[in-house]
């Protein structure tokens, strides 16, 4: 069993570009997508549209 949920996230994605992210958390209300960046401290987001159509998950 996963100990995940929307506010504890560990999953791992790809861009176009072959860079790698970690998606953290998921906003329900605003159905945003919030990740880290690889060598970047701050966090990110993005409309969750827009992250599906942008990143590929890594199994």
């Amino acid at each position: 069993m996963s100990n995940e949920d929307a506010n504890n996230l560990n999953r791992i994605y790809l861009d176009k570009r072959g860079r790698r992210v970690r998606v953290i958390r998921y906003d329900r209300v605003k159905q945003w997508v919030i990740f880290l960046c690889d060598g970047y401290e701050h966090e990110c987001f993005a409309p969750l549209y827009k992250f599906k159509l942008e990143y590929t998950r890594v199994e």
